[in-house]
């Protein structure tokens, strides 16, 4: 496995309206690390995937993406070695699974006119529909999906042109327990079957922290709280810090767990 980053932000910072969203954040990411972006909502989560996906540009800073400068290198190339899973994908047409997944190929919504996938690009979807647990579905139309499948067949979608880092926007949004659970099972199968792809998952909910998580940033009010290996930097007083509430934070079973620290009552 190669060791050269993957994504280095250094020192960006983004304005929007002449509010500062991020500040003077810097962040490096290795082939097969995975890591969790987390803080409250309004934090900056999304602004720093989008400089991971080559979407969001900085004000100030530079960031590099598999080895090129962002602004120095053509965009959509890049972005197809990206993979990004967002919940809020729309899809209008009463697309398959399959279909959905070979979407990935071309980067749209839908599936292009006059386009025709190759026997290797379809054996692919079909190869990543089994390894995602949806086996028997690919024929499924997307409106009959429950939003657990619908989140496994998106992840599909994105791992469809074999990238190098897979970006997770809230992937468990609108997931009961039981789906979410399954989802998190996909991530941590990731690991195994894919260990050279590298992923970024945004979430303001430890609960949703997968078991491969190796690494984590922890961000308040746009800036580092922490950042590094997950054991160490996830702890009750980063989170604290980081949600601004007294939280306790707890690792058990390989899950992480969080709950809110009240004073105890002045007798």
């Amino acid at each position: 496995m190669s060791r050269e980053p993957l994504v280095v932000l250094d020192r960006v910072s983004f304005r929007r309206n002449g509010r500062e969203i991020v500040r003077d954040v810097s962040l490096r990411i290795l082939p097969g690390e995975h890591w969790v972006l987390l803080g409250p909502n309004g934090a900056g989560k999304s602004t720093i995937l989008g400089f991971c996906g080559a979407r969001t540009f900085p004000t100030a800073g530079t960031v590099d993406l598999l080895g090129h400068r962002v602004g120095r290198v053509e965009l959509l190339a890049l972005r197809r070695r990206i993979g990004h899973v967002d919940p809020r994908h729309a899809v209008e047409s009463p697309l398959t699974v399959a279909e959905v997944v070979l979407t990935g190929i071309t980067g749209t919504t839908e599936m292009m006119m006059r386009w025709r996938p190759e026997p290797a690009e379809r054996r692919r979807a079909d190869e990543l529909i089994d390894v995602l647990g949806l086996g028997g579905k690919a024929d499924d139309l997307w409106p009959n999906l429950s939003q657990g499948e619908r989140g496994r067949a998106l992840i599909a979608r994105a791992l469809m042109n074999e990238p190098a880092l897979l970006l997770l926007d809230e992937p468990s949004t609108g997931l009961d327990v039981a789906a979410r659970e399954q989802l998190l099972e996909t991530l941590d199968r990731l690991a195994s079957t894919h260990p050279d792809l590298a992923s970024v998952l945004v979430t303001h909910h430890l609960e949703e922290i997968p078991e491969a998580a190796s690494h984590a940033l922890l961000l308040g009010r746009g800036r580092v709280v922490a950042a590094g290996e997950i054991r160490a930097e996830l702890t009750t007083d980063a989170v604290s810090r980081a949600f601004d509430h007294a939280i306790e934070v707890e690792h058990r079973g390989g899950r992480w767990h969080a709950r809110s620290l009240r004073s105890e009552p002045q007798p």
